[in-house]
C-alpha cells in the first residue's frame, strides 16, 4: 500500500492547535499563514507521495552497501536526494540570508513527518544535516557560516553529528577524539567516531562533520570537549572542492531497522591527521553540540509520529481487505472484513488516538519554537522558550515509546500475516525500534525532564502547563456535551495525578535520587500522555464547534470521537502511572546486586 500524507489532520492542527495566525504576526513570518502552510503541505505530500514513498520498501530489501571504503545507498536514493534539494526541502525553515525559504518550524515540521512517513531511512540524512546548519547559525565563525551553511541548506552537501566513540556512548565525558592545534589556526584531529548516521554516502558531494574532541591540555570531563567541522572533502576560498580529509569510513553497520540508511565507523587521522575547524571557543563543545541534539530530539519524535501515522494506514487497509470470521453482533450474515470486530477497531483507535494526539503535542511545541526565537517581545520569547524546553522530551520521549506500541499493534492487526516480511508491517515496527535509542534513550529524555525541566525550578512550569490544562477542563465542561463532560472527568484525573508527580519529584530530587529517578520515565510517560491527551481535548472543542456550524461534519466527528477514546483507553493509565513514580520508588531498587 502507498502512503497518503495527512495533511488534512495536518492542518488541522496547524491552524487549531498551533494556532498559525498568531505565528503568522510575528516579524518575517507575516507571509506564512495558514494558506502558505496548505500550499506547502500539498506540494509536499505529492513529493513524499511520489518520489520518496516507494523506495521504502527497497532501502529495507537492499540496503546501503560498503566496499573499499564507499557506500553505494539504495538504488534510486540518490536521484531521490537530488530532487528533495532542488524543491528547497532541505532549506524550508532555514534563513533566507543563506539560500533558506525562512518558513516557520511550525510548517517545516509536518512537512519533515510526511519525508519519515515516507521513507524513515531517507529522512534520517536531511535530519542530520538540519542539525549541523542549527549549530553552525548559532556557534560558527562568520567565516564558518559562509563556507559551508549555503551548501548545506540548498541540500548540495549533508552534515552529519559525530558523538559516539565505542566506549563513549551517552557519557561524553568519555570522549577520547583529540585535536591538536595547528599554526595556521586549524586543528588536526585523531580518533574513532561510531554510529555515524550517513558518516558516508553517494548522495552528495561533500560530507560535513560535526565532531566533539578535546584539544591537548583541555579539562577532564565534560568541561574539555570542542566542537569542530571536517569537512570529508577540503574547501577552497572559491568554494569549490579541494583534497580528501583524512577521515574514512572502515565499516557500516548491519541493523534490525532502518537498514537503507548506512551508520559509519569513521575514522579520524590515520593518515596524518583530519583538518579542522573550531566552531565557537575551545571546551565549549558539549553546549554547541546540545544545540543540534535538541534540534535532533524534537525531530526523532516527529519520526516516531510519522512511523506511527504509516502503521496505521497499512493496519486499517488491511483490516477493510482480511475477510475472516462473523462479527459477535451477528451484523453480516457470514465471514466479515476484520474491521468489524470489537478488538480490531480497539486496535486502529489505539493507533489513531496516539498518532493524532502526539501530532498535537509536537505541532503546538513547533510553534513554542518559533516565537521563542523569533517574537520581538523578550518576555514573550522567554516564556515560550521555557515551554518548548519542557516540550522536547515529551515529543522526543513519549512519541517514540508510543511508536513501539502503534506499529505492534498494526503487526497485530495483520495477525500472522505481520509476522511475514512480505507485507511490510515489519518493517514499521523494526523502524521504530531505534527511535526511543538514538539521540538519547528515553531513561535520558527522562532524566532531563525530572532534572532539568522539574526539579530544577521547583516544578514551576510543570505547573504552569497544569494550569492551561485546568482551563481547558473548564472549557470542556461549559460546552456541556457528553463527549466534553467525559473527557473533562479523564484529563482532571490525568492532571491531578501529574500534580502529584511533579511535587513528589520537586520535593525529592535532592534529598532522594534514587526514589525520584527511579520513576523518571514513568514521570515522562505520565506528562506525554496528558499533554497529547489535552491536545486531543483542545481538538474536540474546536470540532464540535466547527461541526455544529456545519463545517466537514465526517472529519469533526471522527475528532471527537478519537478524543473520547483516547481519554477512555489512554488518559486513564495516568492514575496508576502516577502511583508507580511516588509509591514504587523503594522496589525499584529493593533487590541486592548480587541476586540478579
Amino acid at each position: 500500500m502507498s502512503y497518503t500524507a495527512p495533511v488534512k489532520d495536518m492542518l488541522f492542527a496547524i491552524e487549531h492547535l498551533a494556532r498559525i495566525d498568531q505565528v503568522a504576526q510575528i516579524p518575517g513570518f507575516e507571509d506564512a499563514g495558514l494558506e502558505t502552510a496548505a500550499a506547502v503541505l500539498e506540494e509536499c505530500a505529492k513529493f513524499n507521495e511520489g518520489v520518496v514513498a516507494p523506495l521504502s520498501v527497497a532501502g529495507d530489501r537492499d540496503p546501503s552497501s560498503f566496499k573499499d571504503g564507499v557506500v553505494t545507498t539504495t538504488l534510486g536514493f540518490k536521484e531521490a536526494f537530488r530532487q528533495f534539494a532542488e524543491g528547497g526541502w532541505q532549506g524550508l525553515q532555514h534563513p533566507a540570508d543563506f539560500g533558506g525559504q525562512g518558513l516557520p518550524k511550525t510548517i517545516g515540521a509536518a512537512c519533515g513527518e510526511m519525508l519519515n512517513s515516507a521513507n524513515l531511512s531517507f529522512a534520517l540524512c536531511p535530519l542530520l544535516t538540519d542539525g549541523a546548519i542549527e549549530a553552525l547559525l548559532t556557534a560558527g565563525s562568520d567565516a564558518l557560516k559562509a563556507t559551508y551553511l549555503e551548501k548545506l541548506i540548498s541540500g548540495q552537501w549533508t552534515g552529519t553529528m559525530n558523538l559516539t566513540e565505542p566506549q563513549a556512548g551517552s557519557d561524553l565525558a568519555l570522549v577520547r577524539t583529540r585535536a591538536e592545534p595547528q599554526a595556521d589556526g586549524t586543528y588536526k584531529l585523531f580518533g574513532t567516531k561510531i554510529f555515524i548516521t550517513y558518516g558516508e554516502h553517494d548522495m552528495a558531494e561533500n560530507i560535513v562533520h560535526l565532531v566533539l574532541a578535546r584539544v591537548a591540555g583541555a579539562p577532564e570531563g565534560v568541561k574539555g570537549i570542542s566542537l569542530f567541522v571536517v569537512p570529508k572533502f577540503m574547501v577552497h576560498a572559491d568554494g569549490s572542492l579541494g583534497a580528501r580529509n583524512d577521515v574514512h569510513c572502515v565499516s557500516i553497520e548491519h541493523k534490525l531497522g532502518i537498514k537503507a540508511s548506512p551508520t559509519a565507523v569513521l575514522q579520524f587521522g590515520d593518515h596524518g591527521g583530519a583538518v579542522g575547524y573550531l566552531v565557537g571557543e575551545e571546551n565549549r563543545g558539549l553546549e554547541y553540540m546540545f544545540i543540534m541534539m535538541n534540534a535532533a530530539r524534537y525531530a526523532v519524535g516527529v519520526q516516531g509520529i510519522a512511523v506511527a501515522e504509516r502503521a496505521y494506514q497499512k493496519a486499517v487497509q488491511y483490516a477493510k481487505d482480511r475477510v475472516q470470521s462473523r462479527p459477535v453482533d451477528g451484523s453480516v450474515a457470514g465471514s466479515a472484513a476484520i474491521i468489524h470486530h470489537p478488538d480490531v477497531r480497539r486496535m486502529l483507535m489505539t493507533m489513531r488516538a496516539y498518532t493524532e494526539g502526539c501530532r498535537g503535542m509536537a505541532s503546538v511545541a513547533a510553534a513554542a519554537y518559533d516565537a521563542a526565537h523569533h517574537h520581538p517581545d523578550a518576555q514573550v520569547r522567554k516564556d515560550n522558550a521555557a515551554f518548548y524546553e519542557f516540550m522536547v522530551p515529551l515529543v522526543k520521549g513519549y512519541s517514540t515509546e508510543m511508536s513501539l506500541e502503534v506499529t505492534s499493534l498494526g503487526v497485530q492487526v495483520h495477525g500472522g500475516m505481520g509476522f511475514i516480511e512480505e507485507t511490510g508491517a515489519a518493517q514499521y515496527y523494526r523502524d521504530a525500534r531505534i527511535l526511543t535509542i538514538y539521540e538519547g534513550t528515553t531513561a535520558i529524555q527522562a532524566n532531563d525532564l525530572v532534572g532539568r525541566k522539574t526539579a530544577r525550578d521547583g516544578g514551576q512550569m510543570a505547573r504552569a502547563v497544569a494550569a492551561q490544562i485546568e482551563k481547558t477542563e473548564g472549557e470542556l465542561i461549559a460546552s456541556g456535551t457528553a463527549d466534553a463532560q467525559a473527557v473533562a472527568r479523564r484529563l482532571g484525573a490525568a492532571r491531578q495525578a501529574f500534580l502529584d508527580a511533579v511535587d513528589f519529584i520537586a520535593g525529592g530530587a535532592k534529598a532522594h535520587p534514587n526514589d525520584v529517578y527511579a520513576g523518571s520515565v514513568p514521570y515522562l510517560m505520565l506528562a506525554g500522555n496528558l499533554v497529547a491527551g489535552w491536545q486531543l481535548a483542545r481538538a474536540l472543542l474546536v470540532a464540535q464547534d466547527l461541526s455544529s456550524k456545519g463545517q466537514d461534519a465526517a472529519f469533526m466527528q471522527a475528532k471527537i470521537a478519537t478524543a473520547r477514546f483516547y481519554a477512555e483507553h489512554i488518559l486513564v493509565k495516568a492514575p496508576g502511572q502516577r502511583d508507580a513514580i511516588v509509591e514504587g520508588a523503594a522496589s525499584v531498587m529493593a533487590l541486592p546486586l548480587d541476586t540478579f
